[in-house]
């Protein structure tokens, strides 16, 4: 929050408003004019602050309204058809790391950070991650809650899960 000090007292450069700060106004007249010339800066400051929070709200509303028009079916289609195409290790694939896999192409499929899908979910942002790595196994209730936040059903993900280790074992 930015002050001016004026002789004793302090004068709270947000809360004069655009009709106080005008030149004649009372307010303004008791300022020298170095004061009144920060005050206007200030005022300016916050304004093209506010500006560029707009534009930025803006953008990423619009982001998210593309993002929310596309199917969600059409986006688990194809990414239960990126999960099958994907080849695994010559290793055998538990369910706890097949999991993961289609947990995290859900999540880079729809662009989401972890952040992002931890918050939604109510799930600790290290949990998930060990989740994914396949490093950790998540409880029904927790995998319902992940794959929700990821806008697929908990049945719709077993399923990809299922075709998943069906392309492995192939």
């Amino acid at each position: 929050m930015e002050t001016m000090t004026r002789s004793a007292e302090t004068i709270n450069v947000e809360e004069l408003s655009p009709v106080a700060a005008r030149p004649g106004s009372a307010r303004m007249r008791d300022l020298t004019p170095v004061q009144r010339r920060a005050v206007m800066f200030a005022q300016q400051q916050v304004l093209a602050a506010r500006a560029a929070k707009k534009a930025k709200d803006e953008r990423k509303a619009a982001l998210s309204r593309m993002w929310q028009e596309e199917d969600s079916e059409t986006r688990v289609r194809s990414a239960s058809r990126t999960v099958r195409d994907t080849t695994a290790d010559a290793h055998d694939v538990s369910l706890r790391e097949a999991i993961g896999h289609v947990l995290r192409e859900l999540r880079t499929r729809d662009r989401k950070t972890l952040r992002e899908v931890s918050e939604k979910a109510g799930v600790s942002l290290g949990y998930l991650s060990e989740v994914e790595r396949g490093q950790k196994e998540a409880s029904s209730e927790l995998l319902s809650s992940i794959s929700e936040s990821l806008g697929v059903s908990t049945a719709q993900m077993l399923r990809m899960v299922a075709d998943y280790l069906d392309s492995v074992e192939a």
